[in-house]
């Protein structure tokens, strides 16, 4: 197990920055998750870590040890990928025990941790099959079995549940959860599944376009996100924005359509953080929201744009003018389509962005 840090590290493909100039410091046995959309820098980002590509600019500390010039086998790290990279003419024995034989141990030494790790995988009835012949899940247990028999000091997953279906993909991140809480290694884990990142990891860093955004742990994030590109990443459905103006003398935000929602006992801070007349972004998530019975000084009008049971809570969509948002709902009997409704805004689960995108209140 190892502490990792990345200082300034920075990696062009010619005029293209794909890492640019992240500095992250991961604590020894934490899971931690790099989250964002592709094409964001987080595969590169981990890609650098193992070694398989080389920083234009910066520093990578594993440990106490600066392994930016090393190969990936100098650095005792272990690589699962979205694929899972199985060698299809092997068994899963040889599979697994790979990385021990390129390092020349003893065939007695190999069998005993290929089928000790094995074990604890539960896969140790399929050791004589070839990748071929096991289920997605089968595939993903030899992957990780092959990454965990050396005994690496950090874990390093790209996207290692994409392949799986629904109820496959929540199993594996159970056991995964669990694998790395057991072993206590160091673990960075890539995925563009903000869902996958909240439920698996200690904390999470939000990437794009090859920046670092935001770190903290899954409900700092969920909570308080630092922009509106995270707001709207986090969480399913996302956090609805919608787009206001702040009329000081009023204490209120003015919508596009003329409707207005009073700001109550917030208004103070938000005259301290607002100019009059600035446009700005009322984040509020769906669960937040609820449905009135009639007009409120915080109700807005809105009509209903589309309704998803989802069996515990329903999912409902209503249109306010030209924008539409989200709401979780638990009742059993959800609005009806085009049926107009009353959405109660709560002023105190509010977040306010200003116009380019940034936390203000």
């Amino acid at each position: 197990m190892a502490r990792i840090r990345l200082e300034e590290l920075r990696k062009t493909f010619g005029p293209v920055v794909a890492v640019d100039d992240l500095t992250l410091s991961i604590e020894d046995g934490e899971f931690f998750a790099l989250l964002g959309p592709s094409g964001c820098g987080k595969t590169t980002t981990l890609r650098l870590v193992a070694g398989l590509e080389r920083p234009t600019h910066g520093r990578i500390f594993i440990g106490e040890r600066e392994v930016t010039d090393l190969p990936p086998q100098a650095r005792d790290v272990a690589m699962v990928f979205q694929d899972y990279a199985l060698y299809p003419h092997m068994t899963v024995m040889e599979n697994i025990g790979y990385p021990l034989r390129v390092r020349r141990y003893p065939r007695a030494e190999i069998e005993r941790r290929v089928r000790e790790v094995a074990e604890v995988l539960q896969i140790a009835d399929l050791l004589d099959r070839r990748p071929g012949q096991l289920s997605g899940g089968q595939q993903q247990r030899a992957a990780v079995a092959r990454a965990l028999v050396y005994q690496p000091q950090a874990f390093l997953f790209d996207e290692p549940l994409s392949n799986l279906d629904a109820k496959l993909r929540l199993e594996a991140r159970s056991f995964l959860k669990h694998l790395q809480k057991s072993l206590g290694i160091t673990t960075i884990y890539v995925t563009h599944d903000q869902a996958e990142a909240m439920a698996l990891a200690d904390r999470i860093g939000v990437m794009d376009r090859g920046r670092l955004l935001q770190v903290g742990t899954p409900l700092e994030i969920y909570r308080r996100p630092r922009n509106t590109f995270v707001a709207t990443f986090i969480g399913s459905p996302p956090m609805n924005l919608i787009r206001c103006r702040f009329h000081s003398a009023e204490a209120v935000l003015a919508l596009e359509d003329g409707q207005a929602i009073a700001l109550g006992e917030r208004g103070e801070a938000l005259r301290r953080a607002f100019r009059d007349g600035e446009p700005l972004w009322l984040g509020v998530r769906p669960e937040h929201l609820s449905l009135a019975e009639g007009p409120g000084p915080t109700h807005l009008s809105a009509r209903v744009y589309a309704v998803e049971p989802l069996g515990v809570e329903t999912l409902v969509t209503v249109q306010i003018n030209n924008e539409r948002i989200a709401l979780r709902l638990s009742m059993d009997e959800p609005p009806v389509l085009r049926e107009q409704v009353w959405v109660r805004v709560p002023m105190e689960r509010a977040l306010f962005f200003r116009e380019n995108g940034e936390l203000a209140l």
